[in-house]
């Protein structure tokens, strides 16, 4: 069984920071998508980036105009996304798929 690391409390409080910081980030991608100043090739292209990255999929095409957790979820069925898939883990016809599909709108 693997054991969870014992943080003294100046690194758990630097981890709860990190934390903050990278879902108020998340959270100001999201509106900017929402409002169109970001379009989703954007976002995929930062796939390196820590923050863009580890968002889940799901989250971030809920996140597009007129797309709800409803819509996200029926793309990535169609696709084969699974719905635990996280942004940096996508393949490269997977992002394509997701481009093609949503520039339609």
């Amino acid at each position: 069984m693997l054991k969870l690391p014992v943080l003294t409390l100046s690194e758990k409080k630097e981890a709860l920071e990190k934390a903050q910081k990278m879902r108020s980030e998340r959270k100001e991608i999201r509106e900017q998508l929402k409002t169109g100043r970001m379009v989703l090739s954007e976002v995929l292209s930062r796939d390196n980036d820590e923050v863009m990255g580890k968002m889940r999929v799901a989250y971030l095409l809920a996140s597009l105009p007129r797309v709800g957790k409803t819509t996200a979820k029926k793309v990535m069925d169609e696709i084969g996304i699974d719905e635990s898939r996280r942004v940096q883990g996508l393949g490269k016809r997977q992002k394509e798929a997701l481009l093609a599909r949503f520039s339609r709108k």
